[in-house]
C-alpha cells in the first residue's frame, strides 16, 4: 500500500541541471531514511544520495559537490537537485524509502519505478 512516485526526469545538456522529485503515497504511519539510487544497463545500482529522518546526508563519491538531497516530511517527499550535469550521470533514477505501514511494525524497503535522465547535446 505505499507507493512512490519519481518525476522530473528528461534530457538536458551536458553541464545542465534538472530536479527530481519523489512522492510517497498510501498506508503510511512514518517515513525513515529515503534517497536516491541509479542504474545504467550492465551495472549494478549504485546509491547516489541519502537524508535521514534528522535530515543527515551522504552522498555517493560521483557526485558530491554537484547534486543535494532534500526533503520535506510533512509532504512526504524527497528531492535530488542535480547541477553541473555529465554524461556519465545517465542513467535510471530511483526512489528509495524505508517506512512503516501502521506503529509497531518493522521497517520496510519501498521503491519507486524509476525516471530517466539523459545527459546529452
Amino acid at each position: 500500500q505505499v507507493q512512490l512516485v519519481e518525476s522530473g526526469g528528461g534530457l538536458v545538456q551536458p553541464g545542465g541541471s534538472l530536479r527530481l522529485s519523489c512522492a510517497a503515497s498510501g498506508s503510511i504511519f512514518s517515513l525513515n531514511t529515503m534517497g536516491w539510487y541509479r542504474q545504467v544497463p550492465g551495472n549494478q545500482r549504485e546509491l547516489v544520495a541519502t537524508i535521514t529522518s534528522d535530515y543527515i546526508r551522504n552522498y555517493g563519491d560521483s557526485v558530491k559537490g554537484r547534486f543535494t538531497i532534500s526533503r520535506d516530511n510533512a509532504k512526504k517527499m524527497v528531492y535530488l537537485q542535480m547541477n553541473s550535469l555529465k554524461a556519465e550521470d545517465t542513467a535510471v533514477y530511483y526512489c528509495k524509502c524505508k517506512a512503516k505501514r501502521y506503529p509497531g511494525a518493522n521497517e520496510f524497503d519501498y521503491w519507486g519505478q524509476g525516471t530517466q535522465v539523459t545527459v546529452s547535446s
